[in-house]
């Protein structure tokens, strides 16, 4: 089979190619539209999130993926939901971590090329066709953002967030740069080409909080989280007209 075949990949291949028919760009609205309300459905109810990035690719013997499946225990422990993309690698690493610490676990898995199945250590799942739908899933429930080691996927939502913190689309919110000896040379970049070339400024390398410490990544996400953002828990109301069922407690905030 080819893989452009699977249901949403040839689709968003077609997207990207250029202007259609006025009626196939109507139907790929409504289709991106269909993507978002699921997302909203699916999410509404699963309190506030700590988003944990990374590559799928590191296997459960490596030590990054050690790394995120403490650090995904120790947010869980704080009252946050731990939130991946759902596949494997470290993402599977933060969820399992999450689930041993009886955390709460969720996903937001991309429809791609090759089968990418979710983890088994999610609570709630939801796939998306487009990656940035699911992009827009991580950041809105999101608090704060965890980045361990990964490859281009995981360098672009790093950079998306921290370009919504600096144009201040989204609250300062905690970016976390875990894997310290893996992320030294990025901010050595940052700091000796990019800031001294003035194309962004030295708070916008300051504001990472790098860290390997898992207790202590997870007690400044919680202090910032109590403290700025005034989280509480609380007991969301499903409205049946809205066909929506209860969910178990979950920390709650107030709206940003």
């Amino acid at each position: 089979m080819n893989p452009t075949r699977r249901p949403g990949v040839s689709e968003e291949i077609q997207f990207l190619e250029g202007p259609q028919s006025r009626f196939a760009e109507l139907r790929r609205a409504l289709r991106i539209f269909q993507d978002l309300i699921r997302g909203f459905r699916k999410l509404h109810f699963v309190g506030p999130c700590v988003t944990v990035f990374g590559s799928a690719r590191f296997r459960e013997d490596h030590r990054y993926y050690q790394l995120g499946r403490e650090i995904g225990a120790e947010i869980a422990r704080t009252g946050f939901t731990v939130m991946t993309g759902g596949g494997p690698g470290i993402m599977e690493a933060a969820n399992r971590g999450a689930k041993e610490a009886n955390g709460r676990s969720v996903g937001c898995n991309i429809v791609l090329p090759m089968e990418q199945e979710p983890n088994p250590y999610l609570d709630t799942f939801v796939e998306f066709r487009y990656f940035f739908v699911r992009k827009l899933m991580l950041a809105k429930y999101s608090y704060a953002f965890v980045a361990l080691p990964g490859g281009f996927g995981t360098l672009d939502e790093l950079y998306e967030i921290a370009t919504l913190v600096q144009t201040g689309k989204v609250r300062q919110f905690p970016i976390v740069l875990a894997g310290v000896e893996y992320w030294t040379p990025m901010l050595d970049y940052l700091r000796t080409t990019m800031v001294a070339e003035g194309t962004i400024g030295p708070e916008d390398v300051e504001r990472f909080i790098v860290s390997d410490s898992p207790v202590e990544i997870a007690e400044r996400i919680r202090e910032v989280g109590m403290k700025q953002f005034g989280l509480r828990h609380k007991v969301d109301k499903p409205r049946w007209w809205l066909f929506e069922s209860p969910k178990r407690t979950t920390p709650s905030a107030e709206s940003p």
